[in-house]
């Protein structure tokens, strides 16, 4: 199957956050299509719009756009009637059912979604705990965490951590390292939610391997970093870890961040709904 190359215009009135998200999403769907992206970002005048037109006659594609001002709308999908392109107001559905189910007009003003609101300032402050308290660091302070990642090496516990931090979510993680007793901070933390992540033995080999490959180091250089049968006795002491204390467990072996996060987000819900009952 050949590759097909498509150009994507992406046209917003903010950041454009939102537009390529939804438009990554939409492409992971098919096999073998390269997308040209075209970012256009905080398109809020007429001159501005005309560039993009302009853009999008010397690469006609797909046009996707979160745009709230009627007039430039209007210039848009005007160009992109004369241009015989497809454009594509990807918000209107949804915006169009809150109207409905809620029985009001949106306020139509751009960027609402990155004004420094509370939310906003939360998310700073959970991303500046989530580095703080990254790899076992400041484990004085881990009570003050909302959820705690616990997992031998390469089971993505620092990604995850970043994910949930502009969730809000104020995340610390904690290897465990062969040998090496978890601190006593973590076994007395009353008010996180403690999650163990494990991963498969070969899968965490193949991880391990690149990453010592990366660090311009020797994949089996002297160390049971490797070794298959250490890193199953490895796995295996940290799921008695889990086990021993209760704490709920993810395996990431076939998950992305993304799915690992969403199921962590669904603990905390279950565990908030307890509490509340």
């Amino acid at each position: 199957m050949s590759v097909t190359r498509v150009h994507l215009h992406l046209v917003s009135d903010s950041t454009g956050d939102t537009v390529h998200s939804v438009a990554r999403a939409c492409l992971v769907q098919f096999e073998e299509v390269e997308p040209v992206e075209h970012i256009w970002s905080m398109v809020r005048t007429g001159t501005q719009m005309e560039r993009v037109i302009a853009g999008v006659e010397a690469n006609p594609g797909i046009v996707l756009f979160t745009l709230v001002d009627e007039e430039l709308r209007g210039l848009l999908q005007e160009g992109c009637r004369r241009l015989q392109v497809p454009v594509i107001p990807v918000l209107d559905p949804v915006i169009a059912v809150f109207a409905g189910q809620l029985g009001r007009k949106s306020r139509g003003l751009p960027g609402q979604q990155h004004l420094l609101d509370s939310e906003y300032f939360q998310r700073i402050d959970a991303m500046t705990f989530a580095l703080a308290h990254d790899d076992g660091q400041s484990a004085w302070g881990l009570d003050d965490a909302d959820v705690v990642l616990v997992g031998v090496s390469r089971t993505s516990k620092t990604p995850t951590c970043l994910y949930l931090a502009n969730r809000g979510v104020k995340a610390a993680n904690v290897p465990l390292v062969p040998g090496v007793a978890p601190p006593p901070e973590l076994l007395r933390a009353e008010h996180p939610l403690v999650v163990g992540l494990t991963n498969d033995p070969e899968r965490l080999i193949q991880l391990r391997r690149n990453r010592l490959s990366m660090l311009q180091q020797q994949p089996d250089q002297g160390t049971d970093y490797t070794d298959i049968e250490a890193v199953r006795a490895e796995v295996s002491s940290a799921r008695r870890l889990f086990s021993e204390h209760r704490w709920p467990v993810i395996d990431v072996t076939r998950r992305s961040i993304e799915e690992t996060a969403a199921a962590i987000l669904k603990l905390m819900a279950q565990r908030q709904g307890r509490e509340d009952a």
